[in-house]
């Protein structure tokens, strides 16, 4: 091949993690010639620094936590765990934070590979170093975000943890203060503390898991409490510094806490500033607003998938986009309008935004999909929270003594269909994909109660949910 043949493509996508790893297996599949461009490892933050990582780390302290809840049981596991063992599982999980087994998949599907920084150098060009790629039909960003931090003086002093080395740490600090209340805040707390640190929760809000519904960072809360976490709503940093290896933080308030390491969890912000928007008229360091089909809005080339374009940051979000993405690339590079794309692909290349399911792999575990009530009184629905204990089924029972739990759907009382559903309590993330045919298939009222749950397990807190809908 020439030069020129060799930089010349259908489809370019910047990222190589797994949403942009999912557009270019799509385009792919529909015959697109495609390059894909990473300055770090392919397979991105999900595969080394986010999901897998984290879920390796939480998943010994959940196993652990259901086990000490079951007589027969309890007794054999009121040790520590060992943490040793659970990071080397955490680092099997990650490749050792190597790509070869990333790279041969991209190989394999007939895309190129490019290693360093691609940036936009105008309409449908990508420059990565000295060469220029040039694509036929769409330029893809998928460069995902990165953890913001707090405007704090001297901060980068501090070396503070972000969500990268909270997840890929090496062995567990004495002292763990965390800083945030979300998703990431919570499942480090979660982990750390029962790997051997320390942990104190530092919550600017009245509480955890804010964009869920209350009661879900309520039951987080306590359970952190009970582990032995010190969980501090309504606090501040003040301004945080550190000397001879020990962090001094100083709260709003004026209170002095001394930790080994301190993690800032406390929002994102997209992976953007460093890629060549300015040379399409966008501003760097921006998110990309989107159409339906992941194009942004102004082009009729560039589209942004994933996290980048701010409508929901969860892996199994953006990987959905991408496959919407990719069908709406092929269409329009046939010339077929998008009603006639592949619709395994999440039906005419067009994509919700307002069923998201979501799991928070803390103990208890809390899930969701759609919208919380306040969300859907915001939206002017007429809507009823129903709300369930799920100790009331017996399939709870059984999982773990003394279960607790709850269950809320959110109905439409106009057209008797979900709005949303949320669930707290052990187990509760294999539930929540039940509710999300139900929601997204907007499933009337009247045949739920034909979908019977089997008994004895949990999932039959749907009959006690739709009980209760029914008498009151």
């Amino acid at each position: 091949m020439t030069e020129t043949e060799t930089n010349l493509y259908d489809v370019v996508v910047l990222g190589a993690g797994p949403v942009g790893e999912n557009v270019a297996d799509r385009t792919r599949a529909a015959g697109l010639t495609t390059a894909v461009v990473e300055s770090e490892l392919v397979g991105g933050e999900c595969s080394y620094w986010a999901c897998m990582p984290s879920k390796a780390l939480l998943r010994p302290v959940i196993a652990r936590a259901d086990a000490r809840r079951l007589p027969g049981l309890r007794q054999a596991v009121q040790g520590p765990l060992d943490t040793a063992a659970v990071l080397a599982r955490r680092n099997w999980y990650t490749g050792d934070w190597t790509d070869d087994g990333q790279v041969d998949w991209i190989e394999s599907i007939g895309a190129d590979l490019y290693r360093g920084q691609g940036r936009l150098t105008g309409p449908r060009t990508v420059s990565v170093g000295d060469r220029t790629l040039t694509a036929r039909h769409a330029v893809v960003v998928a460069t995902g975000t990165r953890a913001a931090l707090p405007a704090l003086p001297g901060l980068a002093d501090v070396r503070p943890w972000t969500s990268r080395e909270a997840t890929s740490a090496q062995s567990a600090p004495g002292r763990l203060v965390v800083v945030g209340g979300g998703v990431v805040a919570t499942e480090m707390a979660t982990a750390w503390q029962a790997l051997g640190s320390q942990v104190t929760l530092l919550v600017r809000g009245k509480g955890l898991l804010d964009r869920m519904e209350p009661f879900a960072g309520e039951l987080v809360a306590e359970a952190l409490t009970e582990a032995g976490a010190d969980v501090r709503t309504g606090t501040s940093v003040a301004s945080v510094t550190r000397a001879d290896g020990v962090v001094v933080v100083v709260t709003d308030s004026g209170e002095r806490i001394e930790a080994d390491e301190i993690l800032f969890a406390v929002g994102r912000a997209p992976r953007t500033d460093d890629i060549g928007l300015e040379t399409v008229g966008l501003e760097p360091g921006s998110w990309l607003a989107v159409d339906d089909s992941l194009r942004v809005d102004g082009t009729d080339w560039l589209y942004a998938v994933g996290d980048v374009n701010h409508r929901a940051l969860l892996t199994h979000q953006g990987k959905y986009q991408a496959r919407i993405a990719g069908a709406a690339i092929a269409a329009r590079a046939a010339g077929t309008s998008l009603d006639q794309a592949d619709p395994w692909s999440a039906h005419a290349a067009t994509a919700d935004h307002e069923c998201v399911p979501q799991v928070v792999f803390t103990d208890p575990e809390a899930a969701s999909v759609g919208l919380s009530l306040a969300e859907a009184e915001a939206a002017g629905h007429r809507v009823r929270a129903v709300d369930v204990d799920m100790s009331s089924v017996a399939g709870a029972g059984l999982y773990a003594e003394g279960y607790q739990g709850r269950a809320r759907m959110i109905v439409d009382l106009e057209r008797e269909i979900l709005r949303g559903v949320t669930f707290v309590g052990p187990g509760v993330g294999e539930l929540i994909h039940s509710a999300t045919v139900a929601v997204v298939g907007q499933v009337p009222i009247a045949r739920l109660w034909h979908a019977v749950p089997s008994y004895p397990t949990i999932s039959e807190v749907w009959l006690r949910l739709l009980e209760a809908f029914r008498d009151n």
